[in-house]
């Protein structure tokens, strides 16, 4: 079985890479929890604390929640035209 590398095993790049792919996940963690925050709820597809919880999972959560969690203007903006023309 291969043994974990630590960070004196790394180079200098694989270092700055680990580095700098942590900052971004961590961005976009931080982005996606302020946006489920300050969206209302009907413009969220879903429950906002299962999006919280998804949210955690390493950049696929985030990514997934700005991609499919939150509804499209025009999606929601076409059932307000809707119900306004009604």
């Amino acid at each position: 079985m291969a043994r974990k590398k630590s960070w004196r095993d790394m180079t200098k790049g694989q270092r700055i890479m680990l580095l700098v792919s942590g900052a971004v996940n961590m961005a976009l963690l931080g982005a996606a929890q302020r946006s489920i925050g300050k969206t209302p709820d009907d413009q969220i597809r879903g429950k906002k604390a299962i999006w919280r919880a998804v949210s955690f999972i390493n950049f696929f959560g985030p990514v997934s929640y700005f991609l499919f969690g939150r509804r499209r203007d025009a999606e929601h903006a076409g059932k307000g035209a809707a119900a306004v023309k009604s």
